[in-house]
């Protein structure tokens, strides 16, 4: 990932990791299952981040960013499973987009948390 300061940027980069990796998956049952779960879950909080953005009031910003940070850590099981399944070919690592997620659900929870605060003064 390129700037690591530009959540933007970087949900969008996480976008297309995701759909990298959702053309990889096998074209079997648990390949499909898996490929159109992680599409929805993956490509969703860039989405809902830009949609948080133009939100109307600061609880409408956290309701949108909960709903972010939810499809991240379902995302983050589905690559996990991936993983475990070994459902990629061995030369297809999904280290480095475990890591970002892990790092992208720590920015949005720590966003929350922020947001919250600052409702409250």
């Amino acid at each position: 990932m390129q700037n690591k300061f530009d959540l933007e940027d970087r949900l969008i980069e996480y976008t297309v990791s995701i759909a990298t990796i959702t053309e990889l998956l096998p074209h079997n049952r648990i390949g499909i299952y898996l490929s159109d779960q992680l599409t929805r879950s993956g490509m969703s909080p860039a989405l809902t981040y830009g949609e948080a953005q133009g939100a109307e009031s600061r609880a409408d910003f956290i309701h949108k960013m909960k709903v972010a940070l939810k499809e991240l850590r379902e995302s983050l099981i589905s690559l996990k499973i991936i993983d475990r399944h070994k459902l990629l070919k061995e030369n297809c690592s999904l280290s480095k987009v475990i890591d970002e997620t892990n790092q992208l659900i720590s920015i949005f929870v720590k966003s929350i948390q922020t947001a919250k605060n600052n409702k409250y003064k």
